[in-house]
């Protein structure tokens, strides 16, 4: 089976690879089929904006996965204006490159104090011949997972994720641009990310029908 991945996120397209390895599904991308068009994402929550991309993409191609996230900053109302949520790359209405999305959030954290506990929440949706499957898990279980923002930027750079190099494992304070780094090394933390990659691993099997 061969799936298009809604993105031109190269560290996106490997995650997808890497969940359904031992499958037999190959993948394509917008750059591949040269789609140029970009769905409105107004949804509410990333699961929203992921079902929304995926019923857009599904124009082009009979199988779709699609991804969204919403990045959050546990100390800020969700209702404040300078929390990043659903407009990551597009935090005033303007869209960002990797460079200038790094010097944003850096800025921003800096006003913070320097220092914020962040987490990401994520929706995944899958088109599938005119059916569409969707998944989002819930931000209690995400917070579990939450790491540090910093105003200090590390020089080295992580193609796709580049909020990477202001981002700081909260148990051993290394930068997830770091070579080795493990994101997620306490205990609860790595049992938590195993069952939501289950959960989610699962999710694309039968949405999919591998």
């Amino acid at each position: 089976m061969k799936i298009l991945i809604g993105t031109t996120n190269p560290s996106k397209i490997m995650r997808f690879e890497k969940m359904l390895a031992g499958y037999d599904v190959t993948f394509c991308t917008l750059k591949d089929l040269n789609i140029t068009d970009e769905p409105e994402e107004a949804g509410n929550t990333p699961e929203e904006n992921a079902v929304l991309k995926a019923k857009f993409y599904g124009q082009f191609y009979d199988y779709v996965i699609c991804n969204d996230s919403g990045l959050y900053f546990d100390e800020l109302p969700l209702e404040d204006k300078r929390q990043p949520g659903l407009n990551i790359r597009t935090p005033e209405g303007k869209r960002l490159d990797d460079e200038e999305m790094i010097e944003y959030y850096s800025k921003l954290v800096h006003s913070l104090g320097g220092k914020v506990l962040a987490y990401y929440l994520d929706g995944i949706a899958v088109y599938n011949k005119g059916q569409i499957y969707s998944f989002m898990e819930n931000s209690e279980a995400t917070r579990c997972s939450a790491f540090y923002m910093v105003d200090e930027v590390s020089p080295l750079r992580h193609a796709g994720w580049p909020l990477d190099s202001i981002s700081v494992n909260r148990n051993t304070g290394t930068r997830f641009v770091e070579k080795g780094d493990n994101k997620y090394d306490n205990t609860k933390e790595n049992i938590m990310l195993g069952e939501y990659r289950k959960r989610l691993v699962d999710f694309l099997v039968k949405s999919l029908q591998l």
